[in-house]
């Protein structure tokens, strides 16, 4: 592709890149006091992280706002790890 000019960043890629969240799984419920999801999702995938619309037994953690619903319920029914908007901040940051 590169011969017929066709050129592009090799870096770019988010599941390509490794961070502190490499390897983790994680699923957003509810409102976030600060972050809109979609900011929240990117933090968590600029880190190397994974962000579902599901949980499972193969989820590392629900971040979870005010008003979550199912997801915190299936969460808590499986032993996945809960954590709030400051919980997140506090991986990010480790």
């Amino acid at each position: 592709m590169q011969a017929a000019g066709i050129e592009w960043d090799e870096g770019t890629g988010k599941q390509n890149q490794q961070g502190k969240l490499t390897g983790l799984s994680f699923v957003l419920t509810g409102t976030l006091p600060n972050l809109t999801r979609e900011d929240a999702k990117e933090l968590i995938e600029q880190a190397g992280g994974k962000v579902s619309g599901s949980v499972s037994k193969k989820t590392s953690h629900v971040v979870a706002g005010s008003e979550a619903g199912s997801k915190l319920e299936k969460a808590q029914a499986l032993g996945v790890s809960i954590l709030d908007e400051a919980g997140l901040r506090q991986l990010l940051d480790a």
